[in-house]
């Protein structure tokens, strides 16, 4: 792995998809192309479809032709070549006999490139170890992503403080109010912020009892109702990521104090976060805090209930990025969700969610939104 070791990376994606394409190049294309860096300088290869525009945004050193490396493959064939063919070219006319690659490098392009004496390695920890420590700039770019999640959220806001209870149900614009359409207007608000949604969960009563239901049919008064909004900005390909557990109408003793106790976990964790801390230290403290106010995690019926996910993720250029917070010792920099949550069939689900950047003293909160419990 000599030329590895002097630091010959290759990335073969789409950085439509692929965070570490995206990174490196901050280039978006939504098929395959071809990133090289040797001896420190960063290369890609691109259709003529995307020269110039690749030529305009892309941050790298050197653009090469694809249809140019595929002509000399082809020669007097009647059929152009595999991709994977053209990228063995490509690699022999630079001459790179080994290069460290990401853990999702396709096979199909491995096997070519074995044929062809190239030895493939992947890193031992992070293909871009420098994405975990956010820069200033990143902090801002994520920012700008949770400001397009709170307006999902605030559009949420609008629309159930404007829902009136029709028996059990809720009834906005002259139609039942449905998980689906809260979503529309959730997703529709962030879309003309400059978001893309994906996926935005609006769980009402039993079905926020499975932290990943979407949540579909009609939404109910004085039912906790779980809105867990995650966009990525259009622009710059960063996410934002915030929950918030509201009722429509009043709560009752139970909902509030299963509210609180969420809200009680979180404010531990925002406490306890800095950088040099055990995060499954902190995760368990929680899990003994919930256990202490009569809310103990374990499996009934068959069924998981109380805090049975993890605290916190990583959050950047992918939704779910390095590290689990329950599972690192904590570094300065990192952002991370904060995201405690008790699920109990019969009562509801609450989960809170914050972002924040770790520092040496403790954590920066980059979300803004308030929590409100009645609506």
């Amino acid at each position: 792995m000599k030329n590895a070791e002097n630091g010959t990376r290759l990335i073969v994606a789409a950085s439509d998809i692929d965070a570490d394409m995206l990174y490196a190049t901050k280039f978006w294309a939504g098929d395959p192309f071809i990133f090289l860096e040797q001896n420190g300088k960063r290369t890609i290869v691109l259709s003529d479809l995307e020269m110039d525009r690749g030529r305009r945004t892309a941050k790298v050193d050197e653009f090469v032709s694809f249809n140019q490396l595929e002509r000399e493959v082809q020669g007097k064939a009647k059929q152009a070549p595999p991709y994977e063919k053209v990228l063995a070219h490509f690699l022999s006319k630079r001459g790179v006999k080994s290069a460290f690659v990401p853990a999702n490098f396709q096979l199909g392009y491995a096997r070519e490139l074995a044929k062809n004496d190239v030895d493939l390695a992947m890193t031992n920890g992070l293909f871009w170890p420098e994405r975990e420590a956010k820069t200033d700039a990143e902090l801002k770019l994520i920012g700008r992503a949770l400001r397009i999640t709170e307006t999902g959220l605030a559009r949420a806001m609008e629309v159930l403080k404007a829902s009136k209870p029709a028996g059990r149900k809720l009834r906005w614009s002259g139609k039942t109010l449905t998980s689906e359409m809260l979503r529309a207007e959730i997703d529709s608000a962030m879309l003309r912020a400059g978001g893309t949604p994906t996926n935005t969960i609006v769980a009402g009563g039993d079905q926020a009892c499975d932290p990943h239901e979407r949540g579909f049919g009609p939404l109910y008064a004085n039912s906790l109702i779980i809105l867990d909004i995650f966009p990525r900005d259009t622009k710059t390909g960063y996410w934002g990521d915030m929950t918030r557990t509201v009722v429509r109408g009043q709560a009752n003793d139970a909902q509030r104090k299963l509210w609180e106790a969420v809200k009680e976990g979180q404010e531990l964790a925002l406490r306890e976060i800095r950088a040099g801390i055990d995060g499954m230290k902190i995760h368990k403290a929680i899990q003994a805090l919930f256990k202490k106010r009569g809310y103990p995690t374990e499996v009934r019926k068959g069924k998981n209930v109380g805090f049975f996910h993890g605290t916190g993720h990583g959050l950047g250029l992918e939704i779910h990025e390095y590290p689990r917070l329950q599972k690192v010792t904590l570094k300065d920099r990192q952002v991370l969700t904060v995201e405690p949550g008790l699920y109990y069939p019969g009562l509801g689900g609450v989960r809170h969610e914050d972002v924040v950047v770790v520092t040496t003293t403790g954590c920066k909160i980059l979300s803004r939104f308030p929590k409100q419990l009645e609506i």
